[in-house]
């Protein structure tokens, strides 16, 4: 049996999401043990010409949210990007996770040809649905959540492997 764009899409995408709420709640926990002004850790950067961990969070949610959208020729839903607390991040991510299941497999398998158009920075990109979702949706999602993981980790906040990957399986 052959992996269908369903399963390697919605259901990792949800997975990584709960992971990642997880992580954010851990980053909470640790900001109010250690007396630590949530907005600190929040607008964290590993380089300043690096987009904070609010940012990070937020295009997790834009880039899963975009992709059942644009390979079924919708458009996905537009947020605004106002989150400034963890609990807002998380109520972000519950909200992605609601609109992704939303879609059904019949909805999303079946698309692997099918061209997706949109514009990075301006300039624009046309890619086949596999494609899109094997090198740019997924590198995607797991840059953003790494580098939310890892801003927390080097702010002290007690992580492991089997946050991130949400262990046990």
């Amino acid at each position: 049996m052959s992996l269908s764009m369903y399963q390697a899409s919605i259901p990792v995408f949800t997975r990584v999401l709960h992971n990642l709420a997880a992580v954010l709640g851990k980053g909470a926990a640790h900001a109010e043990a250690r007396k630590i002004d949530p907005a600190v850790l929040l607008g964290m950067r590993l380089f300043p010409d690096m987009l904070p961990l609010t940012r990070q969070v937020q295009i997790v949610s834009d880039v899963t949210k975009g992709f059942p959208a644009r390979i079924t020729a919708t458009e996905p839903p537009s947020w605004p990007d106002d989150e400034a607390t963890f609990d807002a991040l998380d109520a972000r991510i519950r909200r992605t996770v609601e609109y992704l299941d939303g879609y059904s497999p019949e909805q999303i398998d079946g698309t692997e040809e099918k061209m997706v158009r949109l514009k990075i920075r301006g300039e624009p990109l046309s890619l086949a649905g596999r494609p899109y979702l094997f090198h740019f949706v997924l590198p995607n999602l797991y840059f953003h959540a790494t580098t939310t993981y890892a801003l927390l980790r080097h702010a002290g906040v007690e992580l492991g492997k089997r946050d991130f990957l949400g262990w046990p399986l």
